[in-house]
């Protein structure tokens, strides 16, 4: 079994996770059997409690386990699906020590950073490789070199590299070339002073991956490569990309992969990225352009719809469509601007959420879609506001609403799950991970799913309240999947719309290049149509 380290410096932001994922991408293409795993230095538990203005996405697995948005990146470009195990913070090393210290695992001795906490880190980052069977095991540290979150970790990578040999265990360390001055030469101290960090703690990189605006300069490249140690083909260029899906191909193009195989002594065939570079061509050379519009209340943060917009981007690439993304903060609704921006969009999708912070602009949003013919998808927290929005409106029920915003409301067509009414605890408390859902035959859903059973991963306390499906089916708004036993409603769609379709469970995180989310694809499907037809 081989690692692959993958760090970072200078700055945070840099990609670290894109090119983790592209290289786990090109080994696989290769033939190997790569998994990847996340390490976050920061003491929380997971991410489930974290705010997206400053943590972004929470991404969600098979297994319940809520995970860094890199996560999201290793399941696309990989085509697997992970598991708790492939995410490891300080929280999760140090809870898990302190409970082996409880139990007397230690046998009095005094419990310290060095060894047990590094002997818990390199335990988790080996059963990864060996529960999954992985020839290759890239582990991506979060943050920064030189943060004193990032120490132990480092530490313990230190010792693995010692103990595996050179041959098993590689470090790749991502950093910034910034272009500076009018002549914008590309300057390499940011990078010299970084794998300065790195040697201090006992750590020389292998690989340097250069990430700057343009392609890197041979004289940056030969001072990269001087300085810090490292082979000149050692040394990547990674420029801004138009799509993150071109990284693969620029690492294949710069001969990452061939040195990477040979700096850990594997031979394989050279299968190349055929479909890979299908997929790029589509999406980089589409034939149709569609507007989608995303209504949320981060909008200024990309990453926090991260899912969302790969499973449009994977959805439109499949119908040789470019989906251009329009975006409305939810509580800017009432503004001229955002008037103009319902008009424009050829389907509108609300995602998931939580707080009553903006929810009446996306009210009024998925009326304007379910009235005006526009294609809509709601997702979660937009499947339980589509359900809101329809019985204030078609059932006049004026005050309906979801006791998550109003507990008092005379009509609560959405209300807390059953099973959550006793919880207190907000960490991996909500039904979460992948659930079996029944779908029934003829709807949408089972055209675009292709199956009447299907898994999906959820993450939600509330539901749509049983007491009022009945009255809700009959004017219209019919709910085609269901929990297996019946009581959980899990997809809407609302008869004689061209697309009106909401899901309690997430589809985005399901969503593969090559194997779009079905109802990302159904959307965009409906949106081209919808604007053919012309508005």
């Amino acid at each position: 079994m081989k690692f692959i380290v993958v760090t970072g410096g200078v700055l945070s932001g840099l990609g670290k996770g894109i090119t983790s994922s592209s290289i786990g991408c090109v080994l696989k293409a290769r033939g190997l059997k790569v998994t990847a795993m996340k390490i976050d230095p920061y003491l929380n538990f997971d991410a489930g409690t974290l705010n997206p203005f400053e943590h972004c996405e929470v991404f969600v697995l098979d297994d319940g386990s809520e995970a860094d948005l890199d996560l999201g990146n290793y399941e696309r470009f990989l085509d697997v699906s992970l598991t708790s195990d492939h995410v490891m913070t300080t929280g999760k090393v140090y809870g898990s020590v302190i409970e082996k210290e409880r139990e007397g695992n230690f046998l009095g001795k005094t419990v310290q950073i060095i060894p047990h906490i590094t002997n818990e880190i390199k335990s988790m980052m080996s059963n990864v490789g060996m529960k999954s069977g992985a020839d290759i095991v890239i582990i991506e540290l979060g943050g920064t070199v030189g943060d004193i979150e990032s120490a132990p970790f480092l530490e313990a990578m230190r010792q693995m590299h010692s103990e595996m040999g050179h041959e098993n265990f590689v470090f790749v360390h991502t950093t910034l070339v910034p272009s500076l001055g009018t002549l914008k030469e590309q300057k390499t101290k940011p990078t010299q002073h970084s794998v300065k960090e790195l040697r201090a703690i006992g750590i020389q990189p292998d690989v340097i991956v250069a990430r700057s605006e343009r392609p890197l300069d041979d004289s940056a490249r030969r001072k990269i490569a001087l300085f810090c140690d490292v082979p000149l083909d050692a040394v990547i260029s990674a420029p801004d990309a138009n799509s993150i899906y071109q990284v693969p191909i620029f690492v294949e193009e710069q001969g990452l992969t061939n040195y990477l195989l040979k700096r850990m002594a594997l031979e394989v065939p050279d299968d190349g990225l055929a479909n890979w570079t299908k997929f790029l061509k589509k999406v980089m050379n589409p034939k149709k352009d569609v507007k989608i519009l995303l209504v949320g209340k981060y909008m200024d943060q990309y990453d926090s719809y991260m899912s969302h917009y790969e499973a449009l981007t994977h959805a439109g690439a499949e119908l040789n469509a470019r989906v251009q993304y329009l975006r409305m903060e939810a509580e800017d609704i009432s503004k001229e601007e955002s008037k103009d921006l319902l008009g424009e969009a050829d389907g509108i999708l609300i995602p998931g959420g939580f707080g009553s912070r903006g929810t009446d602009g996306k009210i009024e949003a998925i009326r304007y879609a379910r009235e005006n013919g526009v294609p809509f998808l709601g997702v979660c927290l937009g499947f339980q506001l589509a359900v809101v929005e329809f019985a204030r409106n078609a059932l006049d029920f004026h005050d309906a609403n979801s006791t998550e915003f109003e507990p008092h409301t005379s009509h609560p067509v959405v209300d807390l799950l059953p099973e959550q009414k006793d919880v207190t605890k907000k960490g991996a408390t909500m039904r979460l991970g992948a659930q079996e859902i029944l779908v029934e035959k003829g709807s949408k859903a089972h055209k675009l799913y292709g199956s009447t059973t299907i898994s999906e991963r959820h993450r939600h306390r509330f539901e749509v309240n049983p007491h009022y499906i009945d009255m809700i089916r009959d004017k219209g708004l019919k709910f085609t999947g269901k929990s297996p036993d019946g009581k959980k409603m899990e997809i809407a769609e609302l008869d004689g719309h061209p697309f009106f379709v909401g899901s309690q469970f997430h589809p985005e995180f399901k969503s593969r290049p090559q194997k779009p989310a079905p109802l990302h694809y159904g959307l965009v499907k409906a949106a081209l149509e919808f604007s053919k037809k012309g508005k």
